[in-house]
């Protein structure tokens, strides 16, 4: 075994199918690179989420239609934007897709942005204020919780009103799906520390350097330990953006193209990388690591995103997988 053990997954491109001019008429891409990633040994399958700022496939529709290919690999979204969503409609779903799956669902949540205008609207096309979108994403997952745990919930809170509900398919992992809450430490909000801490099953990050991630690693843990909970329960997960080629000055035009297209813009071009020979991409991991990740979320940034699959299984993976 490695003597740094840790989860590795990709993000399927969900939202790289609809970029670009050659637009598939079916997901086929996204289902075939689900395939190829389990059968070349890696351990999670990641899907990301957006409405209408950054349109792609549905992430939780997608993860069953992946959960129909795949037999093993674990399935979680990177992230999702809970507050867009009745708690009660998504914790039925959520329990249907973690029964479809045989137990393998975990949902990585955050509270999203409301940076331009094109987010803005996203909230409100679905009826949400974006000034609410934090606290209704804490009582959507005290709710979450308590309807895959109790008979009987009643909740009133600032947002929703339950009065004796009954959920039923519940998950099929004993404790409900995992829970990783979005935590940034470049953000400078203790509130989203304090709320991964305090609600989180554990927490996932993707604008931290290493030595940042370990900072924000111990800040969690710190407040886990307040609020009388084990530090060491938490999983840590961290977000990544590669671009894997030989010739590094492809892969930053290539990566940069991505971007731009994927976000109109690459205003946040330090937080991505690294770009380059897949060396970079197996030291970074490592860094990672030794910071507090034990699980790494790994985008592609190209629009050749089975070629990156493929470099990854052969000149990355190798690097981690477990050895006899």
């Amino acid at each position: 075994m490695n003597e740094n053990p840790v989860r590795l997954g990709i993000l399927l491109p969900t939202r790289g199918l609809l970029l670009g001019e050659n637009r598939p008429h079916d997901a086929e891409l996204v289902l075939r690179m689900a395939a190829r990633a389990e059968e070349g040994g890696l351990d999670d399958l990641w899907v990301g989420d957006s409405l209408t700022s950054k349109p792609r496939l549905e992430p939780l529709t997608t993860l069953a239609a992946v959960a129909a290919r795949t037999r093993r690999v674990r399935l979680g979204t990177a992230v999702l934007l809970g507050a867009l969503r009745h708690p009660v409609l998504l914790a039925h779903i959520a329990g249907t897709l973690d029964i479809l799956s045989g137990g393998r669902l975990v949902l990585g949540m955050g509270v999203g942005g409301a940076f331009n205008e094109e987010q803005r609207q996203e909230w409100l096309a679905a009826g949400v204020k974006p000034s609410q979108r934090a606290r209704r994403l804490e009582e959507t997952v005290e709710i979450l919780k308590r309807l895959w745990a109790e008979e009987q919930v009643s909740f009133h809170g600032r947002h929703f009103q339950l009065d004796g509900v009954h959920m039923e398919p519940r998950p099929l992992q004993e404790k409900g799906v995992p829970i990783l809450l979005a935590s940034h430490l470049r953000s400078g909000r203790e509130e989203q520390l304090r709320r991964a801490a305090r609600l989180g099953d554990g927490f996932i990050s993707i604008s931290e350097t290493p030595e940042e991630y370990a900072q924000l690693a111990q800040r969690i843990r710190g407040y886990a330990r307040e609020y009388g909970r084990d530090p060491d329960s938490l999983e840590s997960a961290q977000y990544m953006t590669v671009n894997l080629n030989q010739d590094e000055a492809r892969a930053k035009a290539d990566a940069d193209r991505f971007i731009r297209a994927y976000y109109g813009t690459n205003m946040w071009e330090e937080l991505w990388g690294p770009f380059g020979p897949p060396s970079q991409t197996v030291e970074r991991i490592h860094a990672y690591r030794r910071a507090g990740a034990g699980t790494i979320v790994v985008r592609f940034a190209s629009f050749d995103p089975e070629g990156q699959l493929d470099t990854f299984l052969e000149e990355v993976w190798p690097a981690f997988r477990a050895t006899p």
